[in-house]
C-alpha cells in the first residue's frame, strides 16, 4: 500500500518534470521561429523598398483611409405615427 503511494507520487513528479521540459523546448522552438520570421520580414521589406526605389514608385496609401465617409441624410422627423408610416412607405418599406 505504501509502495503504491510512493510510486504514484514519483510518477506524478516525473510527469510534471517531463511537461516542464517539453514546455521549455516548445518555447525555444517558438522563439526561434519568431526570430526567423522577423529576419525574413526585414529582408523582404528591404528588397521591396529597393525595388520601389529602382522603379521610382512611392508606397501606396492605405485605401481605407483615403475613402471619403458618407454624410448621413437628415430628414425631419414626422410628428405623428401616420406621418412615420407614410415616410416608411415612401422610402420603399413594405413592412
Amino acid at each position: 500500500m505504501a509502495d503504491n503511494k510512493k510510486t504514484e507520487a514519483a510518477n506524478i513528479q516525473f510527469k510534471k518534470a517531463q511537461r516542464a521540459e517539453e514546455g521549455k523546448k516548445a518555447m525555444a522552438e517558438y522563439e526561434t521561429a519568431a526570430v526567423a520570421l522577423r529576419a525574413k520580414t526585414e529582408r523582404l521589406k528591404a528588397l521591396r523598398l529597393e525595388k520601389e526605389a529602382a522603379e521610382g514608385t512611392a508606397p501606396e496609401e492605405p485605401a481605407a483611409a483615403a475613402a471619403p465617409k458618407r454624410a448621413k441624410k437628415s430628414k425631419a422627423k414626422p410628428a405623428s405615427l401616420s406621418g412615420w408610416i407614410k415616410d416608411q412607405a415612401d422610402g420603399g418599406r413594405n413592412n
